[in-house]
């Protein structure tokens, strides 16, 4: 017993091995969970009275590190080793299972034994649960929809599912009251909620995330610290997580902020798209959040801020980028999201451009077939708004552009596609947004090469997610584009580039951060 949860137990660590197994709801390895744990006040360990929840546990890591720690830091106030783990587990560590599989999971990990009332464990339950229970949730749907969780009944209702299958109902986002699963106060709410739910509409940022009401839930239950890992993409966009992200963004009870760009920094090979975060949010105290960017297991920046930046609606992720931006503002500029439009900017759908266009036509559209850019010819007709610009110069560019890479990674990162010049008579699908409209050719050539300089590019990267909006491009200053402007739009790209960073007066360290961050736009393809 002396040797209990000892590093030679471990090695290798099943739990690190776990950690790989899954996209969906990604296992955390023990590093990071020790990383998080190591955010909060270490004199909680300390205390027989301090309670923690695992609210989503899979593996039972968070639960397990925590043991390892109390077993440890309150020697002194309970001496005997077995009279000490009985405490801290029948008394200060308590799990929500997301699945009847991870609850059997976790309680081996925590109690060595997937039943807690048999002999095998090391901790006597009266019940086969211990502290680590899982019920098997319904969801509760309305005009197909889960009202919990956003879940299609098409996709998790019995009919589909049957009684064998999983519902994932989580039990702590379904229900009203979820301070009466246990019926006691937590001082540590941790944990690693599932991160979307298919709703029928698609994955990834398309699918209804969750993480975000497994944030809410915990909230409710009114912990002295909160910390999860979660998916990056709610700091600028995501579907369903306008409200979450601006409830997040104000509040500065959110201490500290660890953000990974490549989630295999944080999950080895495990994509999520647009990285991950992990967060401590601290009930009782206020004030300016400590901002950690990471990449490849090394702390790159470092910064005390406030979540949000005056003027912004979005968290700024890179720290090295703030400086840049307020310099741009000062000279209180018009944005670029000025002349770039909503998405579909001509009502145009895809599946028309899909179809066999006739040769008389006379409205050329700019579509993707077989991932290749090209143009066909359609009729006027099949243009639902924006007719009045149509004999108009203009550009074209991606709405879409994961291959793209976002600031972080990779490194350095393309960030948008290349614009596509669009003459009179051209128009696009959904698939692009517009830029323009312009009265003369001149003009719009240099708008495009504007949108290839670093330092247009940056200011993108700095609100960009996968689909990109008319707000991506709010950063971005105008210029004069007249040829007889004070930026030489004849030069080369990069001494343009030069000239923009004299404009706004970066400095050499803002200078190397855009240099090193965007990589030319000619080495990137033209999608």
């Amino acid at each position: 017993m002396s040797d209990f949860y000892s590093s030679n137990m471990y090695n290798p660590d099943v739990l690190s091995c776990i950690a790989n197994l899954s996209n969906d709801e990604v296992f955390t390895p023990p590093e990071i969970a020790n990383a998080m744990l190591d955010m909060l006040p270490q004199e909680l360990f300390s205390n027989p009275e301090t309670t923690f929840l695992d609210p989503t546990t899979k593996s039972g890591i968070f639960l397990r590190e925590i043991a390892k720690r109390l077993i440890v830091g309150i020697e002194k106030t309970i001496p005997d080793l077995q009279e000490r783990i009985d405490h801290i587990f029948q008394k200060q560590l308590y799990g929500i299972a997301i699945t009847e599989l991870t609850s059997h999971l976790s309680r081996r990990s925590l109690y060595c034994s997937k039943c807690a009332n048999m002999e095998y464990s090391v901790t006597k339950f009266e019940n086969i649960d211990g502290n680590i229970r899982f019920k098997n949730i319904e969801h509760t749907f309305k005009d197909g929809k889960c009202l919990f969780c956003g879940a299609s009944e098409k996709e998790y209702g019995k009919a589909t599912r049957g009684e064998e299958l999983e519902s994932h109902a989580y039990e702590l986002i379904h229900t009203t009251k979820p301070e009466a699963i246990f019926n006691m106060k937590f001082d540590v709410i941790i944990g690693n909620p599932p991160y979307q739910l298919n709703d029928g509409g698609g994955t990834g940022s398309s699918a209804t995330p969750l993480y975000n009401k497994f944030i809410e839930s915990a909230k409710k239950l009114n912990p002295r610290y909160l910390t999860m890992i979660i998916p990056s993409r709610w700091f600028t966009g995501g579907k369903g997580l306008d409200n979450f992200r601006n409830e997040m963004l104000h509040d500065n009870r959110i201490k500290e902020i660890h953000d990974f760009g490549n989630s295999s920094d944080c999950f080895p090979g495990v994509s999520v798209e647009g990285g991950i975060c992990y967060f401590l949010w601290q009930r009782d105290s206020s004030g300016l959040c400590k901002v950690y960017t990471h990449v490849r297991n090394e702390i790159t920046s470092h910064s005390e801020r406030p979540l949000l930046e005056k003027g912004s609606d979005v968290f700024i992720r890179q720290n090295q980028a703030i400086s840049i931006i307020r310099k741009v503002q000062k000279l209180k500029e018009i944005t670029f999201d000025s002349i770039v439009s909503p998405r579909n900017p001509y009502k145009f759908d895809n599946n028309l451009f899909n179809s066999n266009e006739s040769s008389n036509n006379t409205i050329r559209v700019l579509g993707i077939e077989n991932k290749k850019r090209i143009y066909k010819n359609f009729s006027s007709k099949s243009i639902g708004r924006n007719n009045n610009e149509i004999s108009k110069y203009k550009l074209f560019i991606s709405k879409a552009d994961g291959a793209a890479g976002q600031i972080g990674y990779p490194i350095p990162a393309r960030i948008i596609g290349k614009a596509e010049l669009g003459e009179p008579n051209t128009i696009c699908t959904e698939t692009f947004l517009r830029i323009g409209p312009f009265e003369n050719k001149s003009i719009t050539l240099n708008v495009k090469k504007y949108t290839e300089t670093k330092f247009f590019r940056l200011l993108v990267g700095v609100r960009k997610n996968k689909n990109m909006t008319q707000s991506t491009y709010s950063f971005v200053p105008m210029q004069d584009f007249r040829n007889d402007s004070n930026i030489n739009w004849n030069n080369p790209i990069e001494e343009i580039d030069k000239e923009l960073y004299k404009k706004y007066n970066l400095s050499e360290e803002e200078i190397n951060f855009i240099e090193s961050m965007i990589k030319p736009m000619d080495l990137g393809g033209d999608e």
